[in-house]
């Protein structure tokens, strides 16, 4: 599909700087194809769904995921350089963007938290190997740290990748280190938060067990590619950047059940979406997953395993407004999409939230 069809213009104000607080005081747009718009609040999420319904959450927890250090060659003058991990390869190993990435080549080392970093930095640096470079930016680091020794130093070196509309705007601070963090997060590895999952807070959390439905984790580690836009002119030529993602045979079993007797599967956030539908058969029924997933998700898609959609409001041209264009149609999206501006609706990952069910195909 032409990637010029999910373009629409954003107004510059309508993009979130900071969350609303209380974090359920988001407002939430129901959008049902065929049925007028109705304007809700988060905190209405319990009584829009019926009793034996499950809401899946991605569990996973953002990790400091933005190095900066200084690249070192032979024979040459160190250089500042900064790497954004999101996939790790193995327990020494992430790939990650770089910039400037044209400075970068195999062979290169980096030490993060070198030079130019605070003192307590400077005394735990972290030293890495360029293994290799594309075109595109993306490097694959190989660290001299492997495993948890790995994880403790980004931890103190790293900084949180807000979203490049939120970081452009303002620096990161103390308060992002909670807002940007869901409040039942647990397997650290994520570089990007799950973000419908911001707006559930612990009262929230009580009125959803209190309407009697079901509350289930998944874990999806969402890559900085979440942030990427489609330079593609057709869908057809994007690629995707692949996640990793858990999901076991207790909680696919689970999820079964919740079919089997009638009731429905509402994932919240994208990331949970394309997890299920990655460990779904052909038949809508879920089987345990581990490993990566790329699954693109556009128009034409038919969805097996998700019910109803918890989900932000998306980039022009990106890939989850593609999803959701999919899930709900792309007319009723642009209809949905042109509501919220017009209404002050807030965008992207500090935004409002909006439940989506599904467009039936023919």
């Amino acid at each position: 599909m032409r990637v010029d069809l999910f373009d629409f213009e954003l107004p510059e104000a309508a993009i979130a700087l900071r969350p609303a607080s209380p974090r359920d005081a988001s407002r939430l747009l129901v959008v049902r194809p065929g049925a007028p718009l109705a304007d809700r609040g988060v905190r209405d999420l319990p009584a829009l769904l019926e009793p034996g319904d499950a809401l899946v959450f991605n569990d996973t927890r953002v990790i400091p995921a933005r190095l900066s250090g200084i690249r070192h060659r032979a024979g040459g003058s160190g250089q500042r350089c900064e790497a954004m991990l999101h996939l790790r390869e193995a327990p020494d190993r992430w790939r990650a963007f770089a910039r400037p990435a044209k400075r970068l080549a195999p062979g290169d080392r980096i030490r993060f938290g070198g030079e130019g970093a605070s003192e307590v930095c400077a005394l735990s640096g972290l030293d890495a190997t360029v293994e290799e470079r594309d075109e595109g930016g993306e490097i694959l680091l190989r660290f001299d740290l492997s495993g948890p020794a790995l994880d403790e130093a980004i931890a103190g070196l790293g900084a949180l990748p807000l979203p490049p509309y939120i970081a452009g705007k303002r620096p990161t601070d103390a308060q992002d280190t909670t807002d940007y963090q869901t409040v039942y997060a647990r397997e650290p590895g994520a570089v990007a938060a799950p973000t419908a999952g911001l707006h559930f807070s612990d009262a929230l959390l009580a009125s959803v067990d209190a309407a009697g439905i079901e509350r289930v984790h998944v874990t999806l580690h969402v890559g900085a590619g979440t942030f990427l836009p489609v330079k593609a002119d057709d869908t057809e030529a994007h690629r995707m950047h692949a996640e990793i993602g858990l999901l076991d045979a207790a909680t696919a079993a689970r999820l079964n059940a919740v079919r089997a007797r009638g009731n429905r599967i509402v994932a919240v956030g994208t990331t949970a979406l394309r997890l299920l539908e990655s460990a779904a058969g052909p038949d809508g029924t879920i089987h345990p997953f581990s490993g990566a997933t790329d699954i693109f998700i556009t128009p034409g898609y038919r969805f097996r395993a998700v019910d109803a959609l918890v989900t932000n409001f998306h980039l022009p041209r990106s890939t989850l407004f593609m999803l959701v264009s999919a899930f709900s149609g792309l007319d009723t999206m642009r209809a949905a999409y042109a509501h919220a501006i017009a209404s002050g609706y807030r965008f992207y990952s500090y935004g409002d939230a909006s439940l989506l069910f599904p467009e039936r195909l023919p």
